[in-house]
């Protein structure tokens, strides 16, 4: 099982609001489908973009083979 960490989309479709959860899951599900942990969140409405992150749990699930998506990649590098 190969595992990524990536965003998870959730939203308020009604206004087009739309925030993500920063999570662990195994590549093959698809972009909303089931996770195996929640580790941060990412909010983009906000003026400057929100980004937080569990660092230690971050950190011990890319010790267990997990790797980061380019987007959230990129987000992290921002955020420094």
């Amino acid at each position: 099982m190969s595992v990524k960490i990536r965003l998870r989309r959730i939203s308020d479709t009604a206004k087009k609001r739309f925030n993500f959860r920063v999570v662990v899951i195994d590549e093959r599900q698809p972009r909303d489908g089931r996770v195996i942990e929640e580790i941060g969140y990412y909010d983009p409405s906000k003026t400057p973009a929100s980004l937080k992150i569990d660092k230690q749990k971050f950190e011990d699930w890319q010790k267990k083979g997990a790797v980061a998506s380019q987007t959230l990649k990129s987000l992290i590098k921002k955020v420094k």
